[in-house]
């Protein structure tokens, strides 16, 4: 952790820049990405509505022709069978007629029931496809949000300020691991190293193995005077990560365990492997 600039520092700094802080053009280059991704959304969402239409068509269709030719066969029947038995009489030609009609609605139902259960499917399955597409427009639109918080983390020099703009992302994203960490950092330069260690906690029940959040904890427990603790969760950190041991070096939350034994058999370590 490097202490708190004054704000006569911070002025100075800000001043002596050569050069943004971020670059437009990349913010520009993930806007257009994101824009290309809604657009590649919307296209889907088009092309399968398009789709099922001309399904519901085809199959409308099939069932009017099913339809059609199941009652003219019906009446080829009728027509045959009237020339056949009109010399019977008119009571079995009856008969004939109300069995034929019978078995034509008794066809005419099993077809709409099985293409009335194939729609039902269909309709389900654009209800799932609907609510898919309506997640992944909401998620773009977040991301979108979350992305413009990150930019001005990267801009504001209060940490107070900072804090408010993580806590801002972790309303739109409750389990962002990288926000927790951040905001740990910001709060050990309030000397708040309990808080930090309870953010550190939560991020690593969400991804134990995130060297950051480890490191952080390591300042904590420092803070705390915890150095044994301290000791550990730095050790931790730079096994995921070995940049943290030179980072670690130059910490003032860690000085204490610099000159440690077990610090210097991690550094031992370190050059053995």
């Amino acid at each position: 952790m490097v202490e708190s600039a004054s704000e006569a520092d911070v002025l100075e700094r800000v001043e002596s820049l050569e050069e943004p802080l971020y670059n437009p053009f990349i913010e520009r280059y993930l806007i257009d990405e994101v824009r290309n991704l809604r657009d590649e959304q919307q296209r889907m969402r088009a092309e399968l509505i398009k789709e099922i239409t001309d399904r519901e068509l085809s199959v409308a269709d099939r069932a009017m022709s099913y339809s059609t030719n199941t009652v003219t066969y019906f009446f080829y029947i009728l027509a045959g069978a009237s020339s056949l038995l009109v010399l019977v009489g008119w009571s079995s030609l009856r008969e004939v007629k109300d069995r034929v009609h019978k078995l034509a609605d008794e066809q005419i139902r099993e077809l709409v029931a099985t293409y009335e259960k194939r729609l039902d499917k269909m309709e389900a399955q654009i209800k799932v496809r609907g609510k898919q597409i309506k997640e992944n427009a909401d998620e773009i639109e977040r991301t979108n949000e979350i992305h413009s918080l990150w930019l001005r983390t990267s801009q504001e020099v209060s940490v107070e300020k900072r804090i408010e703009i993580y806590d801002q992302i972790l309303r739109l994203r409750r389990d962002d691991v990288e926000a927790m960490t951040h905001k740990a950092d910001d709060v050990l330069e309030l000397r708040e190293p309990q808080w930090a260690l309870n953010l550190c906690e939560q991020a690593l029940s969400i991804e134990p193995e995130h060297a950051h959040a480890h490191y952080q904890t390591a300042c904590a427990y420092a803070m705390m005077e915890h150095n044994e603790q301290a000791m550990q969760s730095l050790k931790t950190a730079v096994e995921l990560s070995n940049s943290y041991y030179n980072e670690a070096l130059h910490d003032p939350l860690l000085a204490v365990l610099v000159d440690t034994d077990s610090f210097q058999a991690l550094a031992d370590s370190l050059s053995l492997s």
